[in-house]
């Protein structure tokens, strides 16, 4: 599995798009900083770049250069993750417009699912996590599903099962504390 999971942060680091299970479903992931691959990922999902994307990291300190937050936020996040939790959090000047959107903050998580977590680990830092699934059609929560729908435009495909998490990530706004999604 391990060189599964090399093979895929390879793919990853060279602009290539990837599907990975995650809690819930399987997301669909690139490198945020290559304008490229993200612009690519959208037009696969026919989603607009307005939405933003989450960043997923295998750790928080992976997310720390990309976000602004106090050092209780900090511990607050600490003490939050790994789960299938998304905080919305005020993003650095390092975080491209291309992955906030139209948004000054920026989601970010630290998954519980082990995969996710270890392709970002080895990918080196956070990777783009979004639902593999063309945009409002189902999730895909297996890889034949991801293959049904999204076939050869996506360029590798981590083998793996989702938990059994019923749904996508809570999402948080960190200095509110208001639940955008349950």
């Amino acid at each position: 599995m391990q060189q599964h999971l090399a093979s895929a942060a390879d793919i990853l680091r060279h602009g290539g798009l990837v599907a990975y299970p995650t809690e819930a479903v399987y997301g669909l992931g690139c490198d945020p900083f290559d304008e490229a691959a993200v612009m690519r990922l959208l037009a696969v999902k026919q989603r607009p770049v307005a939405k933003g994307l989450i960043l997923l990291a295998a750790d928080l300190p992976q997310l720390l250069p990309y976000i602004k937050v106090t050092a209780a936020q900090q511990a607050k996040l600490a003490s939050s993750w790994p789960a299938p939790v998304t905080f919305l959090v005020e993003a650095s000047e390092r975080v491209p417009a291309w992955v906030r959107g139209e948004h000054a903050k920026v989601a970010v998580r630290v998954s519980a699912h082990p995969l996710a977590r270890q392709l970002a680990a080895l990918a080196g830092g956070p990777i783009i996590s979004t639902s593999a699934n063309i945009s409002g059609r189902p999730s895909a929560r297996n890889r034949f599903q991801v293959a049904r729908q999204l076939g050869e435009q996506v360029d590798f495909v981590v083998t793996g099962d989702c938990d059994r998490a019923s749904k996508p990530s809570t999402i948080i706004d960190l200095e509110t504390g208001r639940t955008l999604r349950a």
